[in-house]
């Protein structure tokens, strides 16, 4: 056991301002080997929603911070996504016994910080920690104020891109001079290159589903309206303020798109992705998160944000960001030791760019490895151009806004319902929300 192991945590407060990050590794308490939970080590409780391969690397994460010292000990609690989640840790900050520490979608928060939920992160003890304002791509930090106060810390940037079969868009003749399709073209121009993929594939031209799927049609459908440069407020008491024209446009756009030659005219997500990964069709509009499961595939692939179509360069996104949920009674020490955590995996999250994600800390972005980090790093860029969705009460990740969202305008994509009567009763549906107080 080296000397730090004598140190007493009020002591390291006192002493090192907390910077565990840059010390995690360079040896605080680490002489003391796998002894995680060693008597006296401060337990702090850490909720999260990533499943899957997501959840195996935030663990990994997870493992790496508490092995590298022994000062404090995260203990992560995994829970549904969605609803119950949100409803979960909700409940648990208004009784009083919630985690020290979180993770929400960063679209979530709006509905959740004037409540009293969550608290604001201290910007002087994050920058003891070495992390502030300029390390954050400039949308991404924007988002995370609520009234002037940072109530969230991005980990990362998840925005709906395209991926495609690098030697399916050879065959199309669709690949500029750089191996890579063209970051603009026209809306017209698009649907030429996806018919010509589909001669190639014999199938399709492009995967896209959304059947069932509000977040999948959302996704989509707000990346091509904030290409147009529109704006969607939502604002308690009033009317919703939407271009109702670029709406209509953009609905029956990508109406067009699902002719069952560009892509198929009804299927749902998973459908879209396994066409994609078994090679019948020529381009996926998903999520980063795919883009294991191609990998996976040996699918011969690259990726990059949504093509401009309409003028304006815009992706659809949301990040995963870490909350302070509100402490009655708080403990000053474990409040420290979350914001070493916190900057800690921020540090290190090279690791969870790998599934995909774009991080959220750009110092990571900008290292050479995270460039040399393919296709990863041909969509990085879309950090720079993402939309969350409007800021209210009801909207994002996993919110019922989605899936009012599907309610109206499922059959505009199906093509049986006109695209000016299924936005109407969306726009309809959100005025009767915005006329009802925020209910937590």
């Amino acid at each position: 056991m080296n000397e730090h192991a004598s140190v007493s945590r009020r002591q390291f407060l006192r002493g090192g301002g907390l910077a565990l990050s840059g010390a995690l590794a360079a040896g605080l308490l680490s002489g003391c080997g796998g002894s995680a939970q060693a008597a006296g080590a401060a337990q702090l409780r850490f909720w999260h929603l990533l499943s899957g391969g997501d959840g195996i690397k935030m663990q990994t994460m997870i493992d790496a911070a508490n092995g590298a010292q022994q000062a404090f000990h995260v203990n992560p609690t995994v829970l549904a996504w969605g609803a119950p989640y949100y409803t979960k840790l909700a409940m648990a900050s208004a009784g009083g016994r919630p985690p020290e520490v979180a993770i929400m979608h960063a679209s979530r928060v709006t509905g959740y910080a004037p409540g009293g939920l969550l608290d604001p992160w201290d910007l002087d003890l994050l920058a003891q920690n070495g992390v502030s304002e300029k390390d954050f791509a400039p949308r991404i930090w924007e988002n995370s104020l609520q009234d002037g106060k940072l109530f969230s810390i991005a980990l990362d940037s998840h925005p709906f891109i395209l991926m495609y079969n690098t030697e399916v868009a050879q065959k199309a003749g669709a690949l500029g001079p750089n191996g890579q399709l063209a970051a603009a073209m026209s809306p017209e121009g698009f649907k030429e290159m996806a018919l010509e993929m589909a001669k190639v594939t014999g199938k399709h031209g492009l995967s896209y589903g959304y059947l069932a799927d509000g977040a999948q049609m959302w996704r989509l459908f707000y990346t091509l309206y904030k290409q147009h440069g529109a704006s969607m407020e939502l604002v308690q008491g009033e009317k919703a303020q939407v271009d109702r024209d670029v709406a209509v446009t953009v609905l029956e756009y990508i109406h067009s798109l699902l002719d069952d030659n560009i892509a198929a005219a009804s299927g749902d997500a998973g459908t879209a992705i396994a066409e994609f990964a078994a090679q019948d069709s020529g381009m996926l509009m998903s999520g980063v998160w795919e883009l294991p499961t191609m990998q996976t595939a040996k699918v011969p692939f690259d990726a990059m944000p949504i093509p401009t179509l309409f003028g304006t360069p815009a992706a659809y996104a949301d990040s995963h960001s870490f909350v302070l949920p509100h402490q009655l009674n708080l403990d000053d020490e474990k409040r420290a030791y979350v914001y070493a955590f916190v900057a800690d995996i921020l540090k290190g999250s090279l690791n969870w760019a790998k599934a995909g994600h774009i991080p959220g800390f750009q110092p990571v972005v900008q290292s050479e490895e995270y460039k040399n980090l393919l296709p990863q790093a041909h969509y990085s860029a879309a950090a720079d151009i993402i939309n969350y969705d409007p800021r209210a009460w009801f909207t994002g990740s996993g919110s019922d806004f989605q899936s009012f969202f599907a309610e109206n305008v499922q059959n505009v994509f199906l093509g049986r319902t006109p695209a000016k009567v299924g936005w109407d009763a969306f726009v309809h549906r959100l005025d009767g929300l915005l006329s009802k107080p925020n209910p937590v």
